[in-house]
């Protein structure tokens, strides 16, 4: 089957597209892992317009339920990976501007299965990132954690560390308060980078200490994390944190493999979107969230600029359809 649209990603910007896409009766096709992106790790989100508070898992549910009202024009494919994109039947595969016939995308999954689309839009969304320091990878899941919200009730009466400076790292400590007995914040730079609103939120509870400057060196442990040992960045002076939890909270890697050497790509892997039209330098191609190079990562922001791809996706069908077999505009 050739898809008018097809979606990749189920976070709210793949979500937002789909619905948007659907009412504009768009044939489309999403794939995704799973439903609420990274949203889907958070206890209490405060910000999703609409819901003064609602949790990662309601939020991923009413997502999916909404997408799947509209299952007269949309394909849900869940626990697909996508694994490649690969544009097919076309002559000029930079412009269907001019003349030559516009591009097909055919996008294939970690099983092997293969779907063809007019459109694409990708909202494959980031993966969280890793320290690479000694420890890290022999002690996941095993006191090295990157989830609070799924992990902080394992650690109740705890010494613990958490690396990171921004929103994740601090909405962490405030995840760990109830449980922890003591609670480290390490960051790398000389302050932290989360809403002002969050950090004064957490510096009012005495069991968080604040260690700015502190680059971590290792993890250490015999069965399970005993320390983790850090630097300060002015001083060179190291110092070991004896602990019995360390959550990693430092950013994201865009999810942009798939399209690489497809779409511009900047030097931090995210796809370089056009935000009047969340157009990508390949036509046909949109993006949307946490993969893209749009600076404020936050859900509402995923989400509206998905309603635009999706906008521009159908103009971009429309167009095509407007076209003669040779590939001609047809006025009127």
């Amino acid at each position: 089957m050739l898809y008018d649209i097809i979606i990749i990603g189920g976070g709210p910007a793949g979500v937002a597209a789909g619905v948007y896409s659907a009412r504009k009766r768009m044939k489309t096709l999403l794939l995704t892992e799973s439903f609420g992106g990274q949203s889907i790790v958070s206890d209490d989100i405060q910000n999703w317009i609409g819901e003064p508070h609602i949790s990662g898992f309601e939020l991923a549910e009413k997502m999916e339920a909404h997408i799947r009202s509209f299952s007269d024009v949309v394909d849900i494919k869940i626990s697909e990976l996508v694994t490649g994109v690969k544009k097919i039947d076309c002559d000029d595969p930079r412009s269907a501007r001019t003349g030559g016939r516009p591009c097909n995308f055919e996008v294939t999954t970690e099983g092997g299965k293969i779907y063809e689309g007019k459109a694409l839009i990708l909202a494959s969304g980031a993966r969280r990132k890793k320290l690479g320091v000694s420890g890290e990878e022999e002690f996941n899941g095993k006191g090295v954690v990157f989830c609070s919200t799924c992990d902080a009730p394992l650690f109740g009466g705890k010494d613990v560390v958490v690396v990171g400076g921004g929103n994740a790292g601090v909405e962490a400590v405030i995840d760990l308060l109830p449980y922890a007995n003591h609670i480290y914040l390490l960051h790398r730079s000389e302050t932290l980078k989360a809403d002002p609103a969050t950090v004064e939120e957490m510096k009012k509870n005495s069991k968080v200490e604040l260690i700015l400057n502190a680059e971590t060196v290792k993890i250490e442990g015999d069965k399970f994390v005993t320390s983790l040992t850090y630097k300060n960045k002015k001083t060179g002076e190291e110092k070991t944190l004896p602990v019995g939890g360390v959550f990693i909270e430092v950013g994201s890697t865009p999810n942009s493999e798939i399209v690489k050497g497809i779409v511009d790509i900047d030097s931090w892997g995210q796809v370089i979107m056009d935000s009047k039209h969340a157009s990508t330098s390949h036509p046909g191609i949109f993006a949307a969230g946490d993969v893209t190079d749009d600076p404020y990562k936050q859900n509402n922001i995923s989400a509206g600029d998905a309603v635009k791809a999706a906008l521009a996706a159908y103009a971009y069908i429309l167009q095509l359809k407007k076209r003669t077999p040779a590939s001609e505009e047809v006025t009127g």
